[in-house]
């Protein structure tokens, strides 16, 4: 069965033709046929919680828990010790207490008993420390190897406890190796990691029905979690990555919120009518361009700082995303106020700066206009995420600044699986997403700014900043911390591994008919691992 909306999202349209569209077509009509009852008729206890993604589900996994849309579904599925909720806190899940030894090389956990997967297998101290070991090594394909830097050995202390030695402190390692979701050792081991992407059993409220990555993701709530049966009989994410169409379902009822925002424009005019629940808080990601650095053409900082002064940020804000975002002067948000450095290096519009720099690398403008060196055009390729209508002209007004002063980024498109794997192998020239390079509460951007982190996207590489980053692990007292984190976003705009752009404004919208929504919302994504809690009695 196709999803409801498939036959939809490979035609973009604007709110308006959408509308149109609807009113001719019946779209709930639409919606019956493919097996979605109307969200009006689930009014009652029970009923699945329908939710819209923007993007592909490309595995279900703890490897691919970065990308909000798919952290929505995994974290439903699987839990891990703990998260970081919704208040910016970290919060025990598995973990029901924990020790850290005076030194801070010892971590001493204490597990939740009675914790069943859904399988109806226990899970155990067994499970904990196979998930840490498997996933903290980079051999095993782990995209997160650097949540557990200076990891040495896991030992089990009884089913429900276990002790992990560091080699090292790691200031991070609570929020970062805490928060990674625990698999099953047995069936992991058993089926590989391809394999659970696709079929993950884990402890969450909800187990995986159905799944078709770039259609939906269907989940059964989960009668034994250790939590309690869930109010939800299920859980339904559909991906479309069109905006207008994720619009109308919320506006027709066809959907409770769409987990990737909407147009800021149609966000904003739900907000402040009854029948939804708006929360806009500052986003913990930014907002970029990763460029490949090890790119002939991208290689020299000058360049890339070029490009910086090329783009008028604050006209991509104002005219593109409604002023409802600030432009980013670091790779940390101002939302991490402690370690956040306010008094760094900008780069205001400066086209003729732009130019200088790229003359003064030797990158001459030719009589097409693009500059070249050692017969080599400064050029490369900015792939977007397919159907992707809400950063992509971002991307083509980027594309007529930067050709504005020489530069041809010519433009792409392609499934966001593709392009995370093609950024972190080095295959692709550039792209255009959010993602976080350090994030709240916690600053260390190892997994995307060390030399051998995960998602370095950019292929970036720096040994200053990889002494920094491990030398922020290695420090306890906070102020101690704040000035390292402060030395690492300098460094960060000074060598501008990536073209980072604004930091947005997040705009979630939900219907007023989900009940058990927090009252207070710091961080939203945090909000939708809170399914269990949810009814559809509003």
């Amino acid at each position: 069965m196709k999803g409801p909306f498939h036959k939809l999202i490979h035609t973009p349209l604007s709110r308006r033709q959408f509308l149109r569209y609807s009113a001719a077509t019946g779209f709930t009509t639409i919606l019956a046929s493919n097996g979605l009852s109307p969200l009006r008729a689930q009014g009652t206890q029970g009923g699945t919680l329908v939710l819209l993604g923007h993007q592909e589900v490309a595995g279900l996994g703890p490897n691919d828990i970065a990308p909000t849309v798919q952290a929505t579904v995994i974290y439903n599925i699987l839990n891990p010790l703990f998260i970081v909720n919704h208040l910016i806190e970290l919060e025990p899940i598995l973990a029901e207490s924990y020790t850290v030894s005076e030194d801070g090389l010892t971590y001493t956990f204490n597990l939740r008993e009675g914790v069943k997967f859904h399988d109806g297998s226990e899970m155990t101290a067994e499970d904990v420390k196979y998930t840490f070991e498997f996933y903290g090594n980079a051999d095993n394909g782990s995209t997160i190897a650097n949540y557990f830097l200076n990891m040495a050995s896991v030992e089990v202390l009884s089913p429900y406890s276990l002790q992990v030695n560091m080699s090292a402190i790691n200031a991070a390692f609570l929020t970062n190796a805490g928060t990674v979701p625990i698999v099953p050792a047995k069936y992991h081991s058993e089926v590989g990691e391809d394999v659970f992407r696709t079929s993950p059993i884990g402890t969450g409220a909800f187990k995986l029905k159905g799944w078709r990555a770039a259609e939906f993701t269907e989940l059964v709530a989960f009668a034994d979690h250790f939590r309690g049966t869930p109010k939800l009989d299920g859980v339904r994410l559909e991906v479309v990555p069109e905006p207008s169409v994720r619009y109308v379902a919320l506006i027709t009822g066809e959907a409770h919120s769409a987990v990737w925002p909407l147009l800021v424009e149609d966000s904003l005019s739900l907000d402040g009518d009854p029948n939804y629940r708006v929360i806009r808080t500052l986003a913990n990601s930014v907002k970029h361009i990763p460029i490949n650095n090890s790119l002939p053409q991208l290689s020299d900082k000058r360049v890339r700082q070029a490009m910086m002064y090329a783009l008028d940020r604050q006209r991509i804000i104002d005219d593109l995303w409604n002023g409802t975002a600030e432009i980013a002067h670091s790779n940390l948000t101002p939302k991490n106020a402690y370690y956040y450095n306010p008094n760094l290096k900008r780069y205001e519009f400066n086209p003729a700066e732009a130019r200088r720099l790229l003359d003064e690398a030797g990158w001459l403008e030719g009589s097409d206009g693009i500059r070249s060196k050692d017969g080599l055009k400064l050029g490369f390729t900015c792939t977007t995420i397919t159907g992707d209508q809400a950063r992509r002209p971002i991307a083509e007004l980027s594309q007529i600044m930067l050709k504005d002063v020489g530069i041809d980024m010519q433009l792409a498109e392609a499934p966001v699986a593709s392009i995370l794997a093609g950024m972190r192998e080095g295959t692709m020239d550039a792209s255009l997403f959010n993602w976080t390079y350090g994030s709240t509460p916690e600053p260390d951007p190892s997994v995307s700014l060390r030399s051998d982190g995960g998602n370095n996207f950019s292929q970036y590489r720096n040994p200053e900043m990889d002494a920094l980053i491990d030398q922020g692990l290695a420090t306890v007292n906070p102020e101690e911390r704040r000035s390292i984190y402060h030395k690492i976003q300098e460094i960060f705009v000074e060598d501008v591994p990536c073209l980072y752009l604004q930091f947005d404004q997040w705009i979630n919208v939900f219907s007023s008919k989900v009940g058990g929504l927090p009252e207070e919302v710091l961080s939203p994504d945090p909000v939708y691992w809170l399914a269990h809690q949810f009814d559809l009695n509003g």
